[in-house]
């Protein structure tokens, strides 16, 4: 048996290039103590809290994505937020989850219709009321707003497995 240290991804919406193509398939490995030390000793990061440390990290184990003949941090900083979040949830469920924890994040992109090929899994229906008596959570009739609709929100295992530490003040 042999360690799995590359793992394919597909982003929600995808990574536009400057002629427009639209990059969404990719491979990330597996992160190194390296990978994670090496960005702190760049003097363009300000320290652990900087927020483009995660740029950096992520750039550095993102080993493909598209046609792209590299992923540099300038690609990372033009990902859509939703990208870029997916990609950290990735990050952290392959490197500090568990293979049922990676099963489960790659199963509700699918159920949530993320992922090419893959349809929105409906909610279960309710079931009928019987003809007499009303539901018991039945609601008055009346026009609903499109703001009144919950939005879908995709599961983020992969945040469960990080835990930040407070920094320390001196």
């Amino acid at each position: 048996m042999s360690l799995r240290t590359r793992y394919e991804f597909t982003l929600p919406r995808g990574y536009v290039d400057r002629e427009g193509g639209v990059h969404r398939d990719g491979v990330m490995r597996l992160a190194t103590a390296r990978d994670e030390l090496e960005p702190l000793r760049d003097p363009t990061i300000a320290g652990p809290d900087d927020p483009r440390l995660t740029i950096v990290v992520l750039a550095r184990v993102v080993e493909s994505l598209g046609t792209l003949p590299q992923v540099t941090s300038h690609d990372i900083e033009g990902l859509f937020a939703a990208d870029l979040a997916y990609l950290q949830d990735f990050y952290g469920v392959i490197n500090f989850g568990t293979q049922e924890e990676f099963d489960a994040f790659v199963a509700a992109q699918h159920a949530a219709g993320a992922l090419p090929g893959s349809a929105p899994t409906p909610a279960p229906a309710a079931p009928a009321a019987e003809p007499d008596e009303p539901a018991a959570d039945a609601v008055a009739p009346g026009p609903v707003a499109a703001d009144d609709a919950a939005p879908a929100v995709l599961p983020r295992p992969g945040r469960a497995a990080i835990e930040e530490l407070p920094s320390e003040t001196r």
